[in-house]
């Protein structure tokens, strides 16, 4: 895509595209001498209507870096605030709110770590006394807990480092990638318990002492209630933290398990209670972190976010007038609550109508219509100027497939 020449806007308020309250007699330090501003004197510059940057051409962005405004602080920006400010179609609404998340979503995993953490110590001494490997295994489990907790804290903390030329989106992938290996490691766990479960089932020379069982099994429940009902908030709004949530609630189910072993082994003396219990928690284990996977490989493959229907977006675009196809058409999930959307957009030569004021209504249905915060959109007058990339989405598949 042509994307701006040598022209970077690195650490700029690229807000929802409306220009609201935009005024370019307040830009301390913006120099208008190559500009040409017609008839906009005290102009409101909704949505850049007719706004014609004489020199200055942000429709033609050749070289334009985008990336590079990945993780920036988009709410400060000295003297020269582009809040709404439509570069080359290139929009960052929703930043603020992500970040907002953010920090409501550190705070439940600080308080799911201390919960965790302190309980862990009691089921390690509970498991040794009571011989019991449903109560180990639970323990090695609220173990993983805390160490997935305190990867997820890591990766959100090395999340928020700003943006550089070597990594222009900056490290939000971080999130991502400690959601997979908290999935894996949680995979490894389970298989350690299936191993030592079917080694109790081969010798029965176990003896457990039931009580010692029940009374920490159901103070390990208590906790993982509390910890998962702290993280659940968060849950939906990163996958870090659906990562941990995901975990805990694995161990949840662990302790009500080994609470129920106990109630039989005290009650009828069946030893085979606590692997079978184990068996179960595993199984339970990969049933709730499957789902976990396939959504991180979803996003590692940058696949087109679940709530998005791309044909329907794709349709509306094209329904505006003056536009004749979409294509090269590109959605993807950079990190939880950070999506972005690309395409090129081919106008039709005979319209003339206000090209900047077609893609500000563009800019509009991405971000208001479907809730994407980052997109880049490049008007074209043919498709000739880019026969040599790689539709990814075809010209017409967009409309022959769509409802």
């Amino acid at each position: 895509m042509a994307q701006g020449s040598g022209h970077r806007h690195e650490g700029h308020d690229h807000g929802e595209h409306g220009h609201e309250g935009h005024d370019h007699d307040a830009h301390e330090g913006h120099d208008h001498a190559g500009h040409v501003h017609d008839a906009h004197a005290g102009h409101d510059h909704d949505a850049h209507a007719g706004h014609d940057h004489a020199a200055h051409d942000h429709a033609s962005h050749e070289g334009h870096d985008h990336g590079a405004h990945a993780g920036h602080d988009h709410d400060d920006h000295v003297g020269h605030d582009h809040h709404g400010h439509d570069h080359h179609g290139h929009g960052h609404g929703g930043h603020s709110h992500a970040h907002d998340l953010r920090g409501q979503s550190r705070k439940n995993l600080f308080i799911a770590l201390v919960l965790i953490t302190t309980y862990m110590i009691a089921e390690v001494v509970g498991g040794l006394i009571s011989g019991s490997l449903a109560l180990i295994a639970d323990a090695a489990h609220m173990l993983t807990d805390a160490a997935a907790i305190a990867t997820a804290l890591f990766a959100m903390a090395l999340a928020e480092r700003a943006a550089s030329t070597s990594r222009t989106y900056g490290y939000y992938r971080t999130e991502v990638l400690a959601a997979l290996i908290n999935t894996l490691v949680l995979w490894l766990l389970t298989a350690w318990i299936f191993y030592e479960a079917a080694e109790r089932f081969r010798h029965h020379d176990a003896e457990i002492v039931g009580l010692p069982v029940l009374l920490v099994g159901a103070g390990g429940l208590l906790i993982n209630i509390a910890a998962a009902w702290v993280l659940h908030r968060s849950s939906g709004h990163s996958l870090n933290v659906e990562g941990a949530f995901q975990h805990v609630l694995a161990d949840l189910l662990g302790s009500l398990g080994v609470v129920i072993s106990a109630v039989l082994i005290i009650l009828f003396g069946w030893q085979l209670a606590d692997p079978i219990a184990s068996v179960a928690i595993g199984l339970l284990v990969l049933w709730s972190s499957w789902h976990l996977m396939l959504s991180v490989l979803a996003v590692l493959l940058e696949g087109t976010p679940e709530r998005i229907d791309m044909y329907k977006l794709c349709g509306d675009i094209e329904d505006l007038d003056g536009i004749t196809l979409i294509h090269d058409v590109h959605a993807w999930t950079i990190s939880s609550g950070v999506e972005s959307f690309s395409a090129h957009v081919l106008v039709d030569p005979s319209w003339t109508g206000d090209r900047e004021a077609l893609r500000a209504r563009i800019m509009e249905i991405v971000h208001d219509d479907y809730g994407i915060g980052h997109a880049t959109i490049q008007l074209e007058q043919s498709a000739n100027s880019c026969t040599a990339e790689d539709h990814h989405v075809g010209h017409l598949e967009m409309r022959s497939q769509r409802a």
